[in-house]
């Protein structure tokens, strides 16, 4: 989506501070010995009250209101009978749409104290998405997000996952451009429209590289990295402006 009035960009800030809201209360509600999916059902209705339909449930029939992924996994978790124990690292990613408009957050949540180098990748996973989130601006080059991001990891000793991208957001939960990756590349050409909806959402590594469904076949859906190593992941929605990103994303 690009923004091309004032309307279109506060209709996405209404659904920007719904799943931003909702996504920081499931965090505050978190605490050992609580599955995931009853923390699922607590997003379920912050959604529900905000009138607000869940997006992976809409565009691709998920089987849960929001995404919950602990320890090994990196993405997509389903929510279920897992239950959350204290040391645990938990991705919660919220997204949804409201009155047609969509918009996509997520962030790793510790549960209590956890190892001083988890604790680390944790403030390094956040700066990584900040650090990309500061390349958007109207008419800079797409690729620039990436190439931050990976100087910044490569700095740090970190790695990448290679097949989680970025991606265009606003009229539907994933649209063009299709795939902005958030490692380095060469030869994309691609700039940024001024009015561009887009999330950054690196996912930054202690050595895996790729995300995969795993070979258990226990579902389709939940991605574990490969190799196996620990993963962290944040996520904003932004508007590219001729200042910078705007994020929309923000509770309030």
């Amino acid at each position: 989506m690009t923004i091309t009035q004032e309307d279109d960009l506060e209709a996405l800030k209404v659904i920007g501070r719904i799943v931003a809201n909702t996504m920081h209360a499931m965090a505050r509600a978190m605490e050992p010995g609580m599955t995931t999916g009853e923390l699922d059902q607590i997003g379920r209705g912050l959604l529900d009250r905000e009138g607000a339909v869940s997006a992976p449930e809409q565009a691709y029939d998920f089987p849960g209101a929001t995404c919950i992924s602990v320890n090994e996994e990196i993405a997509h978790g389903i929510p279920g009978a897992r239950v959350i124990a204290a040391g645990d690292l938990v991705n919660i990613d919220v997204s949804a749409s409201k009155n047609g408009y969509f918009a996509d957050t997520g962030a790793t949540f510790r549960v209590g104290a956890v190892a001083p180098s988890l604790d680390r990748l944790c403030r390094d996973g956040k700066r990584a998405m900040q650090i990309g989130i500061a390349q958007v601006g109207a008419d800079r080059p797409l690729a620039g997000i990436g190439n931050a991001i990976g100087k910044f990891a490569d700095k740090r000793g970190y790695t990448l996952i290679r097949n989680l991208a970025s991606h265009g957001v606003g009229r539907s939960l994933h649209e063009d451009p299709g795939e902005i990756p958030t490692w380095p590349t060469r030869g994309d050409k691609r700039r940024i429209a001024n009015g561009l909806v887009l999330t950054v959402e690196p996912f930054l590594s202690r050595g895996g590289l790729w995300a995969d469904t795993g070979d258990t076949g226990d579902d389709e859906w939940t991605l574990f990295s490969t190799p196996p190593a620990p993963v962290v992941q944040y996520e904003h929605t932004v508007v590219a402006t001729r200042r910078g990103a705007l994020i929309v994303t923000q509770p309030g």
